[in-house]
């Protein structure tokens, strides 16, 4: 039987979703499932790594009989996730703890520790500045539970989870791909592979640590017992996959040096696209994730919890002055958003921190969410604004840094994704801060799509991942240009 079609997961911090694809990337079924979220105590933010397994086999047997496919037809499925929060297996891959999310905050001492034992090297080295990651959190349950750490054969993320679950792996099997390694506060990064420096440096048992592969290494296929609860037909190729920012960065087509990826979601994520390898000593602000595409790096950072602050206040202010039944989130954010629109660039000098959970890039989790600038002049629709504005003044921030790095880069366009992507105001408010085009596109799903493209790769159906990319996206609409006279304002603020 001819193989179709391909199946891509995205495993996100509050829902699962699953898409299944042509080839050339026409979708024809999808389906989501919620995935809990537990905040036990301030400061804390625990997630099941079974959820994410429960989650996903529901999402992938339900898209599979709504699409009415033969499931002998999908060529492969891959797995995309979440990225900085860390899991932890025993010997029986079972979770020998809950699964530390990247909202957690606990690690904070250890962060501070990293950094000062070696913070320029763990940046050079990794990519990636001492921050709320892998390292970070294995040196807390390492020191703070010493028990669980024992018990732990190995550390991994929720695509190694729910992948070596439905391949039936072996501890010994387990894996992480190359997109996460920037996170895991160990792993040299342009060699890929683990720092003996940093592990022994910091007395990590390297034997905890998952193998590094490929995105469309072949890590198992679907065992008899997972075809029964998924629907997946048995002997299903299953590649390595990887993390969400990657997976939604290869969907939108970034794929040539100069172009950025806003990922308008729970957490506000702006990624670039360079053909060389930087380390962000100096501001220890900047990310250098591998992009799923050879030799393609994607440097970024991101605001924690980002878009939530807009969920916070719309439940926290502005629906307080509702007096009678709400309409849906759609309609009350064109409702801020239209009353923001009618407000100067600038919020007449209110300015908004978006940090409410604590800086991330860089850390300080000190840092938190506050107005600056309030007058009695100012209205809802001012501070609704001020936080719109508030992301693309953080995104500015990252930017500067990554053309001080890389002077010669010329930055082209910003494709959007996410919810937020949906709000013209928003995208031309941050074409005017950034001076960079901004662009929505036709596909919504670009996380499941950009992880299924690495599903075809695994299964030979698809060869040239940049290529495949570039054909199958298609822009929506005129692009947000920047307004020189708005640019101009924003500069000087």
């Amino acid at each position: 039987m001819a193989k179709k079609y391909l199946l891509g997961i995205d495993l996100g911090t509050s829902s699962t979703k699953s898409a299944l694809f042509t080839i050339d990337g026409e979708k024809i079924a999808e389906a989501a499932a919620e995935v809990p979220i537990y905040y036990p105590k301030p400061g804390t933010v625990e997630q099941n790594d079974d959820d994410f397994y429960t989650t996903a086999v529901y999402a992938i047997k339900k898209t599979i009989v709504s699409s009415g496919i033969d499931p002998k037809e999908i060529a492969a499925i891959a797995f995309d996730s979440q990225m900085a929060g860390i899991g932890m297996i025993d010997e029986n891959y079972d979770p020998a703890a809950k699964f530390d999310s990247w909202l957690d905050m606990r690690c904070q001492p250890y962060i501070d520790l990293m950094e000062k034992e070696c913070g320029d090297l763990i940046t050079q080295v990794t990519g990636n500045p001492p921050t709320c990651d892998h390292g970070s959190k294995i040196l807390y349950w390492k020191n703070e539970h010493p028990e669980i750490y024992k018990k732990v054969a190995k550390f991994i993320v929720p695509t190694a989870y729910v992948a070596g679950r439905i391949a039936g792996l072996k501890p010994e099997d387990a894996f992480i791909d190359y997109t996460y390694i920037h996170f895991s506060g160990f792993a040299d990064n342009k060699k890929m592979c683990w720092s003996e420096e940093l592990c022994d440096r910091f007395s990590i048992d390297r034997e905890k640590l998952p193998k590094i592969v490929k995105p469309w290494d072949i890590i198992g296929e679907v065992t008899e017992e997972s075809a029964a609860v998924s629907g997946l037909a048995p002997g299903t190729i299953i590649a390595a996959g990887a993390g969400d920012t990657a997976a939604n960065a290869l969907g939108a087509g970034i794929v040539k040096p100069g172009m950025l990826l806003d990922v308008a979601g729970t957490a506000a994520i702006l990624a670039g696209c360079t053909d060389r390898y930087v380390a962000d000593t100096k501001h220890r602000a900047l990310l250098s994730m591998r992009s799923i595409i050879p030799g393609l790096w994607n440097p970024l950072a991101y605001i924690g919890g980002g878009g939530i602050a807009l969920n916070w206040f719309k439940d926290q202010f502005y629906c307080t002055n509702r007096k009678n039944s709400l309409p849906d989130d759609d309609q009350l954010y064109s409702e801020m958003t239209e009353l923001s629109g009618k407000i100067p660039p600038g919020a007449d000098g209110l300015f908004f921190s978006p940090h409410l959970g604590g800086r991330i890039c860089p850390s300080n989790s000190s840092m938190r969410g506050a107005w600056v600038g309030v007058s009695w002049s100012h209205t809802q629709a001012h501070f609704f604004r001020s936080i719109l504005e508030s992301i693309a003044f953080e995104y500015a921030y990252y930017l500067s840094i990554l053309k001080e790095l890389i002077p010669d880069l010329k930055l082209v366009e910003t494709r959007v994704a996410g919810g937020g992507a949906k709000s013209a105001l928003w995208n031309q408010i941050k074409a005017d801060i950034l001076d960079v085009p901004y662009q929505r596109l036709q596909r919504k799903e670009l996380g499941t799509w950009g992880i299924a493209m690495v599903a075809g790769k695994a299964a030979g159906v698809i060869d040239d991942l940049a290529e495949h990319a570039i054909a199958t996206n298609k822009i929506l609409g005129d692009a947000f240009i920047p307004d020189e006279q708005n640019v101009r304002i924003y500069h000087s603020l």
